[in-house]
Protein backbone atom coordinates (compact mmCIF):
# COMPACT_ATOMS: atom_id res chain seq x y z
CA UNK A 1 0.00 0.00 0.00
CA UNK A 2 0.76 3.42 -0.96
CA UNK A 3 0.65 5.73 1.99
CA UNK A 4 -2.01 5.41 4.85
CA UNK A 5 -5.95 4.98 3.53
CA UNK A 6 -7.60 8.40 3.35
CA UNK A 7 -10.22 9.19 5.76
CA UNK A 8 -11.69 12.09 4.06
CA UNK A 9 -12.62 13.81 0.96
CA UNK A 10 -14.06 16.72 0.04
CA UNK A 11 -15.14 17.83 -3.91
CA UNK A 12 -13.41 20.97 -5.64
CA UNK A 13 -14.45 22.67 -9.48
CA UNK A 14 -12.69 25.22 -11.31
CA UNK A 15 -12.52 27.09 -14.68
CA UNK A 16 -9.92 29.21 -16.37
CA UNK A 17 -8.95 30.58 -19.52
CA UNK A 18 -5.27 31.20 -21.19
CA UNK A 19 -3.45 31.25 -24.25
CA UNK A 20 -2.59 27.69 -24.23
CA UNK A 21 -4.43 24.89 -23.30
CA UNK A 22 -2.03 23.62 -20.69
CA UNK A 23 -2.12 27.16 -19.28
CA UNK A 24 -5.86 27.62 -19.02
CA UNK A 25 -5.76 23.70 -17.54
CA UNK A 26 -4.01 25.14 -14.74
CA UNK A 27 -5.69 28.24 -14.31
CA UNK A 28 -9.06 25.66 -13.75
CA UNK A 29 -6.60 23.59 -11.42
CA UNK A 30 -5.98 27.52 -9.59
CA UNK A 31 -9.38 28.01 -9.68
CA UNK A 32 -10.41 24.64 -7.58
CA UNK A 33 -7.45 24.95 -5.04
CA UNK A 34 -5.50 22.27 -6.27
CA UNK A 35 -2.71 24.44 -8.77
CA UNK A 36 0.14 24.48 -6.47
CA UNK A 37 0.36 20.68 -5.99
CA UNK A 38 1.54 17.44 -7.56
CA UNK A 39 -1.88 15.62 -8.26
CA UNK A 40 -1.98 12.03 -8.05
CA UNK A 41 -4.45 10.62 -10.52
CA UNK A 42 -6.57 7.78 -9.22
CA UNK A 43 -9.16 5.50 -10.15
CA UNK A 44 -12.18 5.81 -8.54
CA UNK A 45 -12.84 4.03 -5.13
CA UNK A 46 -13.67 6.24 -2.15
CA UNK A 47 -11.96 4.20 1.01
CA UNK A 48 -14.82 3.06 3.06
CA UNK A 49 -15.34 5.07 6.08
CA UNK A 50 -14.22 8.01 4.35
CA UNK A 51 -16.16 11.17 5.52
CA UNK A 52 -16.77 15.06 3.78
CA UNK A 53 -14.70 17.38 4.70
CA UNK A 54 -15.00 21.12 4.33
CA UNK A 55 -12.82 22.44 0.88
CA UNK A 56 -9.40 23.88 3.04
CA UNK A 57 -6.01 24.79 1.83
CA UNK A 58 -3.39 22.08 0.58
CA UNK A 59 0.11 22.16 1.29
CA UNK A 60 1.79 23.46 -1.74
CA UNK A 61 4.16 20.96 -3.29
CA UNK A 62 2.60 18.18 -1.40
CA UNK A 63 1.53 14.85 -3.33
CA UNK A 64 -2.75 14.81 -3.55
CA UNK A 65 -4.33 11.92 -4.62
CA UNK A 66 -7.64 12.88 -6.71
CA UNK A 67 -10.21 11.74 -9.07
CA UNK A 68 -11.01 13.99 -11.86
CA UNK A 69 -12.59 15.11 -14.86
CA UNK A 70 -11.48 17.57 -17.27
CA UNK A 71 -12.02 19.19 -20.48
CA UNK A 72 -10.14 21.92 -22.65
CA UNK A 73 -11.49 23.87 -25.70
CA UNK A 74 -10.26 26.22 -27.94
CA UNK A 75 -13.61 27.07 -29.78
CA UNK A 76 -15.01 31.00 -28.78
CA UNK A 77 -18.22 30.69 -27.69
CA UNK A 78 -18.77 26.70 -26.56
CA UNK A 79 -19.48 25.56 -23.47
CA UNK A 80 -17.67 23.16 -22.03
CA UNK A 81 -18.23 20.83 -18.01
CA UNK A 82 -16.59 19.10 -15.82
CA UNK A 83 -18.12 17.13 -13.04
CA UNK A 84 -17.34 14.34 -10.88
CA UNK A 85 -19.93 12.47 -8.29
CA UNK A 86 -19.25 10.30 -5.00
CA UNK A 87 -21.54 7.36 -4.52
CA UNK A 88 -21.57 6.71 -0.64
CA UNK A 89 -22.98 3.30 0.19
CA UNK A 90 -25.32 2.43 2.90
CA UNK A 91 -22.57 0.19 4.44
CA UNK A 92 -19.41 1.80 5.83
CA UNK A 93 -17.54 -0.64 5.61
CA UNK A 94 -17.75 -0.97 2.13
CA UNK A 95 -15.71 1.30 -0.75
CA UNK A 96 -17.80 4.15 -2.49
CA UNK A 97 -17.15 5.19 -6.05
CA UNK A 98 -16.27 8.44 -7.62
CA UNK A 99 -17.17 8.68 -11.13
CA UNK A 100 -16.19 11.57 -13.46
CA UNK A 101 -17.54 13.08 -16.42
CA UNK A 102 -16.50 15.92 -19.40
CA UNK A 103 -18.49 17.27 -22.01
CA UNK A 104 -19.66 20.22 -24.13
CA UNK A 105 -22.75 21.81 -23.23
CA UNK A 106 -23.73 23.13 -19.80
CA UNK A 107 -22.94 21.54 -15.97
CA UNK A 108 -26.46 20.44 -15.42
CA UNK A 109 -26.23 17.43 -18.13
CA UNK A 110 -22.70 16.63 -17.27
CA UNK A 111 -23.32 16.49 -13.33
CA UNK A 112 -26.47 13.96 -14.03
CA UNK A 113 -24.02 11.81 -16.28
CA UNK A 114 -21.58 11.56 -13.55
CA UNK A 115 -24.67 10.93 -11.13
CA UNK A 116 -26.05 7.87 -13.17
CA UNK A 117 -22.68 6.51 -13.76
CA UNK A 118 -22.08 6.13 -10.21
CA UNK A 119 -25.96 4.63 -9.79
CA UNK A 120 -24.62 2.30 -11.78
CA UNK A 121 -21.30 1.16 -10.92
CA UNK A 122 -22.89 0.85 -7.50
CA UNK A 123 -26.23 -0.62 -7.69
CA UNK A 124 -26.22 -2.94 -11.08
CA UNK A 125 -22.35 -3.46 -11.06
CA UNK A 126 -21.20 -3.62 -7.70
CA UNK A 127 -24.87 -4.83 -6.15
CA UNK A 128 -24.25 -2.25 -3.24
CA UNK A 129 -26.78 0.24 -2.21
CA UNK A 130 -26.35 3.66 -2.40
CA UNK A 131 -27.15 6.09 1.18
CA UNK A 132 -26.51 9.39 -0.79
CA UNK A 133 -24.73 10.84 -4.14
CA UNK A 134 -22.33 13.95 -3.79
CA UNK A 135 -21.39 15.70 -6.74
CA UNK A 136 -20.09 19.22 -8.35
CA UNK A 137 -19.73 20.69 -11.30
CA UNK A 138 -17.76 23.56 -13.55
CA UNK A 139 -18.68 25.28 -16.92
CA UNK A 140 -17.20 27.69 -19.00
CA UNK A 141 -18.09 29.66 -21.99
CA UNK A 142 -14.89 29.93 -23.59
CA UNK A 143 -13.58 33.26 -25.06
CA UNK A 144 -9.93 32.09 -25.96
CA UNK A 145 -8.86 28.55 -24.23
CA UNK A 146 -10.99 27.39 -21.47
CA UNK A 147 -10.37 24.54 -19.33
CA UNK A 148 -12.54 23.26 -16.54
CA UNK A 149 -11.87 20.75 -14.20
CA UNK A 150 -13.80 19.17 -11.28
CA UNK A 151 -12.28 16.81 -8.75
CA UNK A 152 -12.74 14.44 -5.72
CA UNK A 153 -9.84 15.08 -3.20
CA UNK A 154 -8.39 12.18 -0.92
CA UNK A 155 -6.53 13.43 2.49
CA UNK A 156 -6.13 12.69 6.15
Amino acid sequence: MFGPLPTRYFLTAGAGEASTELNAFDAALLDAGVGDTNLIKMSSILPPGATLAEKHPLVRGSFVPLAYGDRTSDIPGQIISAAVAVGIPEDPLESGLIMECSRLGGPEECEKAARNMVIEGMETVRNRKIKEIKSISATIKVSRIGAVFAAVVLCQ
